[in-house]
């Protein structure tokens, strides 16, 4: 099973200490990020393994690696030498591991290590992102005895990821760490255990909500949200798409839903800006189904052997895997109606008139959802070619977005629904339909949830509107994808 390790970065023993203490029911073993201590605290090393009274790395990272130490090489090998070299008959007061680097060549500090009962992981961390030479560069890492290969990329797209799971594969149970750094890199992290990895590193979750290093999450959400400690080879995995995926709540409604029916699969995030990349990467690790966002709900549409139905909205948001290819569908039509007509308290659209704000993924499937339900609509684009290939598929009106509009819009106004990602944080001060003046007799929703009121959504309360943002949507389409998954109910 792999170990649960978590990074330990505070400036001082003491701090270090207190973070063991606050996550041990949830880790396996730390790592003393010695580069991080100030100078002062460096002469106490030596017995933090005994005060933690938990299995250590001891590592001390140059610059060039992404650590902090700066006071030259020499001065690190005497510190690293200094604190393996401490005579203890209880070999769990000595540190079990040291983290050295593949291109620091001392074959007196590993003589120390291995004398004091200290495993060697020899690491490279490659910041440039060059995925063809990954697997290359971890078996060269294989020197002598029971020395862990350790290799990190910071990947420049997906298919960086991807050889992280190829190399994975390819070492045929040999202890190695393997990961992927960044945003883009946080499914080689969750997925360590599925894919043999020795260990995967956490970080304590600071105030500011910064982390040890890009990508590293909770040792808390990865136990209890994650549950990481029960993945085994035949944990299926699901999970999200979309760029920059920077907000979603989708792993934590799929992932609570997925524990309470003790289902063995787990639901990550996959940002990636090309689906192509996407696609190879699901193929790579055996992906079972994925929800699909922006900006490539129509980009799928390629990848469909059968349509259920999505061939007239031209849009997907879920795929599942069968033994005939990717199936798809699209949850975000009655994820709309559902929520809006609820609010209205009304069955259905008719006698309404609607405008809708863009037209992306979302878009395609709320103007088919408005039609199916009798609405008469104006959609609204920058891109005029985008509107009126939607618009008219449904004998619907459409438009420039721009201030000429409004007068249009006075038309269209018992309904207006805004689709795109204007307004989504950290945009949050831009407005969608800055030149439109609500009366207050509209009903307005805002498919963005986060953050729950945007300026756009703002204005139309101020105004007296009756006003939703996209969070109820997204519960109601979600609860749809988990029955799309799995053929049963989404567990209430």
């Amino acid at each position: 099973m792999s170990k649960i390790c978590l990074c330990l970065t505070a400036n001082t023993i003491a701090k270090d200490l207190e973070l063991v203490e606050k996550y041990r029911r949830y880790i396996d073993l730390v790592e003393l990020r010695a580069d991080c201590l100030l100078s002062s605290e460096l002469e106490s090393i030596r017995r933090f393994p005994e005060q933690a009274d938990i299995p250590v790395i001891l590592t001390v990272r140059r610059k060039t690696d992404g650590g902090y130490f700066n006071r030259g090489e020499a001065a690190r090998i005497v510190l690293i030498s200094k604190a393996l070299a401490f005579a203890q008959t209880d070999r769990r007061k000595n540190f079990a591991y040291v983290d050295i680097e593949d291109d620091l060549d001392i074959p007196s500090l590993e003589e120390v290590a291995r004398a004091f009962g200290t495993r060697i992981i020899r690491s490279f961390h490659d910041f440039d992102g060059s995925g063809e030479k990954f697997l290359s560069r971890v078996e060269s890492l294989f020197r002598v005895g029971d020395e862990i290969a350790k290799g990190a990329i910071m990947p420049s797209n997906i298919d960086d990821v991807r050889t992280v799971f190829q190399a994975a594969k390819s070492m045929h149970g040999r202890d190695t760490i393997l990961l992927a750094m960044g945003d883009i890199g946080q499914c080689t992290r969750i997925l360590a255990g599925k894919f043999g990895s020795y260990l995967t590193y956490t970080s304590p979750l600071y105030e500011d909500e910064s982390m040890a290093a890009p990508g590293q999450i909770d040792p808390i959400e990865l136990n209890e949200r994650y549950r990481f400690r029960e993945m085994n080879l035949d944990t299926q995995i699901y999970g999200i798409t979309g760029y920059p995926l920077k907000i979603t709540s989708s792993p934590q409604i799929h992932n609570d839903a997925m524990k309470r029916e003790r289902l063995n699969t787990v639901y990550l995030r996959f940002p990636a800006e090309s689906f192509d990349g996407f696609m190879r990467l699901a193929n790579e690790i055996g992906l079972c189904g994925a929800s699909i966002t922006v900006p490539h709900k129509k980009s799928v549409m390629a990848y469909i052997a059968e349509q259920n139905p999505v061939g007239i909205i031209g849009a997907c948001n879920t795929i599942v895997w069968t033994p005939h290819g990717w199936v798809g569908t699209n949850t975000d039509t009655i994820g709309f109606s559902g929520s809006l007509l609820k609010v209205m308290n009304r069955s259905d659209f008719k006698r309404q008139k609607m405008t809708i704000i863009g037209a992306g993924g979302a878009a395609r499937a709320i103007v088919a959802e408005a039609a199916r339900l009798g609405a008469k609509a104006l959609v609204l684009n920058r891109n005029l070619q985008k509107a009126k290939e939607i618009a008219e598929r449904f004998d619907f009106k459409y438009a420039h977005l721009n201030t000429a509009s409004e007068k249009l819009i006075r038309k269209y106004n018992d309904i207006i629904v805004q689709t795109t990602s204007v307004g989504m944080d950290p945009d949050i001060n831009k407005d969608p339909l800055p030149q439109y003046k609500f009366t207050g007799k509209e009903t307005v929703m805002d498919i963005i949830y986060k953050p729950a009121n945007t300026k756009f959504l703002s204005r139309a309360i101020a105004a007296g509107c009756t006003a939703i943002n996209g969070y109820d949507m997204l519960l109601r389409q979600a609860k749809l994808q988990f029955e799309f998954f799995f053929n049963r109910p989404f567990p209430e």
